[in-house]
């Protein structure tokens, strides 16, 4: 409904269709890549790739179980992340920005420590986050 105590408002498919998604109008979004990946990866073996990829977002999914963010996908090297959904948070923002922070300082840390096993210019790569808080829609 159009009541501000609604939480998720459903979209339908056609007037009487089950419901198919859920708006959310109180989330923020985190999109995290890496930097110098492409060119990195591509002096790499497949399974240095991988090892990187696992590592970061194994501590990635750590951090975003404690902090309350859920995470959305992977897709190569970037990371999605949302807070406000499903559960809403009216801190939504401050939860993601600490949640980011703490990414780019575990990735700091993941890339110092893994250029001894995944070689020269792996502590050089680079951690890019993107956040927007708005409205969206989830099903």
């Amino acid at each position: 409904g159009s009541d501000s105590q609604t939480v998720s408002t459903n979209v339908t498919m056609g007037i009487h269709g089950p419901p198919i998604a859920d708006l959310f109008p109180h989330t923020t979004i985190m999109f995290a890549d890496i930097a110098g990946f492409t060119a990195w990866s591509s002096e790499r073996e497949p399974v240095q790739v991988f090892q990187l990829l696992e590592a970061l977002y194994r501590e990635f999914d750590r951090t975003a179980k404690r902090s309350g963010v859920f995470k959305v996908e992977t897709i190569g090297d970037c990371y999605v992340a949302v807070a406000g959904l499903p559960d809403p948070q009216p801190d939504h923002a401050l939860i993601m920005v600490k949640f980011a922070q703490k990414c780019l300082h575990k990735f700091s840390e993941l890339s110092k420590e893994l250029e001894l096993s995944l070689g020269p210019g792996t502590a050089d790569l680079g951690l890019r986050v993107g956040l927007h808080s708005g409205p969206v829609t989830a099903g």
